[in-house]
């Protein structure tokens, strides 16, 4: 008895220890913060809430299911050979004065836009987990271009604190090159443990909107959680999507959202939108109010009015139980039958915003098919 008294003490205290101490967790929020925090109409109690009921409670039952689902996996949940990707220079990133776009896989964008650089969402690590050992890899052996290579970034962007959209590598090698950090509420508690600059943050509540050196920003619902810890962390920091609005082009960032109100609402006050970046994976029916599935997200492409999409949140890790390439395939055939242009790049290539016809192509299939 005392040898098993004496283990589950240890193991308390492992734990209190790695969740009081582990960076990739994540920090706390300031006093400053807190106050934001507090005083935000989607807070109540420190938590925030979503616009519109969102249960993400599972009876005992199904959360079992859900075990065993994951553990038996998809057959075809991961491509059978390592993605290629195209290969990117310094040199071709700092040439490009036009509005584009460069999809680095999941939902990490590079964005050029009125000669500014905006990195949304940069998760550029080979697991989302705070514990890289563990965890499904990323399908491609090679990004893009090395973290190390990309020229200065004006500012990077957060659309919430999940790992496969804030990760602590990422951020510990992009801090020297990034002017400013833009999150939502709560996040830049994050940032600083992690040695970033508070000077350098900015935090904003939904419907806030900011100038960044003549790009405009506005920080705009979505419908989801957040978390990085365990116990209390649920929810104290907030999740969102954004609007980026320059001269040479206006673009929707949707964030993870399940589909909801929020997405006629964003249409009806700042749209159109010249390209829409859409979440397009890592849904399953038992979840479906934090994740959209491929004909949700093609309607809330086009609830936002959008004039092209590219969708995002895919293509990079396996997170639910669906085949990898299924995200794609389903919004492109829904958007054929609505009406609405899909660009679907290959990972690091450079598109044109206005000029989709280059990246439309299916090339996630043996034989490239136009879309």
């Amino acid at each position: 008895m005392a040898t098993v008294v004496f283990i589950a003490a240890v193991l308390a205290i492992a734990t209190f220890l790695v969740i009081r101490y582990y960076p990739p967790l994540g920090g706390k929020a300031s006093r400053e913060s807190r106050r934001r925090i507090e005083a935000s109409p989607q807070s109540r109690d420190r938590k925030f809430e979503n616009q519109i009921p969102t249960n993400m409670n599972m009876d005992l039952r199904t959360g079992i299911k859900v075990f065993v689902d994951m553990i038996k996996g998809h057959p075809q949940s991961r491509p059978k050979q390592p993605l290629e990707t195209e290969r990117l220079t310094p040199e071709r990133l700092r040439s490009n004065d036009e509005a584009a776009v460069t999809w680095f896989g999941h939902s990490a964008v590079l964005l050029k836009l009125d000669g500014k650089t905006l990195f949304l969402d940069p998760m550029l690590g080979r697991v989302p987990s705070p514990f890289p050992p563990f965890g499904g890899r990323r399908y491609s052996k090679r990004l893009p271009i090395e973290v190390d290579q990309l020229p200065s970034i004006d500012a990077v962007v957060i659309s919430h604190d999940h790992y496969d959209h804030l990760d602590y590598g990422t951020i510990k090698k992009l801090r020297g090159k990034v002017r400013r950090f833009i999150v939502p509420l709560g996040v830049a508690a994050h940032l600083e443990r992690w040695g970033v600059d508070p000077a350098a943050i900015s935090e904003h509540d939904w419907w806030e909107e900011l100038e960044f050196e003549g790009v405009k920003l506005v920080c705009a619902p979505a419908r989801h959680f957040s978390g990085r810890s365990v116990g209390s962390n649920r929810n104290s920091t907030l999740w969102c999507s954004w609007i980026i609005e320059g001269k040479q082009a206006k673009v929707y960032f949707s964030g993870d959202s399940g589909y909801g109100p929020h997405f006629k609402e964003v249409g009806d006050r700042h749209g159109p939108f010249d390209l829409t970046l859409m979440e397009c994976g890592q849904y399953d029916r038992r979840w479906s109010a934090i994740h959209m599935v491929p004909e949700e997200t093609v309607q809330a492409h086009l609830d936002v009015r959008g004039r092209a999409m590219l969708p995002i949140h895919w293509g990079a890790f396996t997170l639910a139980l669906h085949a990898w390439t299924d995200p794609v395939e389903r919004a492109a055939k829904a958007a054929r039958e609505r009406g609405a242009t899909v660009v679907t790049p290959k990972i690091g290539e450079v598109v044109k915003i206005g000029d989709p016809r280059p990246a439309s192509r299916a090339w996630w299939k043996p034989e490239l098919e136009l879309i």
